[in-house]
């Protein structure tokens, strides 16, 4: 078992409310995670989720699922999740997501992860997955600005 830890502040072009709905949103989540293939939203904040992930030369189908707990609407949740990559491994962990205004009429994410993976992922070692996972997170989010973007325009239009 290895444990990856992670931090991050992304700056979003929306309200803190805007973003915390597209945040519990299995159709935006879906647009900006990526390599999901699937994800429905369940009762209780419960998310199944299928994604294929590639870590270094491992590649793989992670079947998991993703509860929110700790519901401070619009200020942020935790995420606890685990998932099952067959062969290559099993992972599970959780996150704090933190939302404040920025000031300007958006608003800033903060976020602080841990994670603990075990099997073929684990062997790949620590450094690999750190890089990996901070450039998944990196994708979710460029993904999650520009949708809210366009949603910004879209609404100034009408």
């Amino acid at each position: 078992m290895m444990a990856v830890l992670l931090s991050g502040n992304y700056s979003l072009p929306a309200s803190q409310a805007e973003v915390y709905a597209a945040l519990n949103d299995a159709d935006v989540l879906r647009e900006c995670i990526p390599g999901c293939e699937e994800l429905e939203a369940r009762a209780d904040g419960i998310f199944a989720a299928v994604v294929r992930l590639e870590l270094g030369p491992l590649k793989t189908r992670f079947r998991g699922k993703v509860r929110l707990e700790d519901l401070d609407p619009p200020n942020g949740y935790r995420i606890i999740g685990e998932g099952d990559g067959g062969i290559a491994g099993f992972a599970k962990g959780g996150a704090a997501l933190k939302l404040a205004p920025d000031g300007e009429g958006g608003t800033l994410l903060s976020y602080e992860a841990e994670a603990n993976v075990n099997g073929k992922i684990a062997q790949l070692g620590q450094r690999l997955i750190a890089s990996t996972s901070k450039k998944i997170a990196d994708r979710f989010f460029e993904t999650l600005v520009k949708r809210l973007q366009n949603e910004t325009v879209t609404a100034e239009a009408k």
